[in-house]
């Protein structure tokens, strides 16, 4: 079952970016308290894939927002240049997220642009990063993607294969894996799927949790995660 966000309504599609990020920051820090967590330890992530730079520098400028997802390695280079710079100009250091599908032939532009890989999902990227991140001697934290649904269509490593590909990451490849990621199928409860990634992240000693989108998250906050990832609900729906 689905959760419905708290925050500002808008029936004629309005948004503004800024007042839905703002109460979406008290949302989540008012979960975390009720769940007993201390609201720090929940991180959110403004999914910011396909909007524009000037539509999502309000929410640098403005709200103070830092942390920032990203689907697409193209699509985020210009963009997050024009945004680094200017957020560099007001003192303020951005960290972007890729969260979408990460293709071997553009590991060495990733590792160039991102701070956080969410999506390690196979052998041969984990290869190409180990062999990049040597290269440009910059070291972005990682995440594996876990498919918890088992979904042909979705990237991830299956919740069974997830204990020995970890652990190909760290002592073959010798990647230091910070966080496990995972996207629950639409159509079936998300709580099994949360409770599975912690289950996974506990028994390989991982910390980190991406999990829980702007329908979800309150679930996801109440089953451990250390970072929702959130778009719609602060920029609006998507052409």
């Amino acid at each position: 079952m689905k959760t419905t966000l708290p925050g500002p309504a808008h029936p004629d599609g309005a948004h503004d970016p800024v007042a839905r990020l703002i109460a979406l920051r008290e949302a989540i820090a008012r979960r975390a308290r009720d769940c007993g967590r201390a609201p720090e330890s929940v991180r959110l992530v403004a999914v910011s894939k396909t909007f524009s730079a000037d539509e999502v520098w309000p929410t640098i400028a403005v709200a103070g927002q830092t942390r920032f997802g990203e689907n697409r390695v193209q699509e985020a280079i210009p963009k997050w240049r024009d945004l680094r710079a200017r957020a560099a100009a007001l003192g303020k250091t951005i960290e972007l997220h890729l969260i979408g599908p990460l293709q071997s032939n553009k590991a060495r532009e990733a590792i160039d642009t991102f701070d956080v890989i969410e999506t390690v999902d196979r052998e041969k990227i984990a290869a190409t990063l180990a062999r990049e991140i040597e290269r440009a001697g910059k070291r972005p934290r990682l995440f594996v993607e876990v498919n918890t649904g088992g979904e042909p269509q979705k990237a991830g490593v299956l919740p069974e294969d997830a204990d020995a590909f970890i652990a190909l990451c760290r002592d073959t490849h010798g990647l230091t894996i910070e966080g496990l990621m995972a996207i629950p199928p639409a159509d079936e409860p998300v709580s099994p799927h949360f409770a599975l990634l912690g289950v996974i992240a506990k028994r390989n000693h991982i910390d980190e949790l991406s999990m829980g989108m702007s329908a979800d998250w309150p679930l996801a906050v109440q089953l451990g995660a250390t970072y929702v990832r959130v778009g719609s609900a602060i920029f609006g729906s998507r052409g």
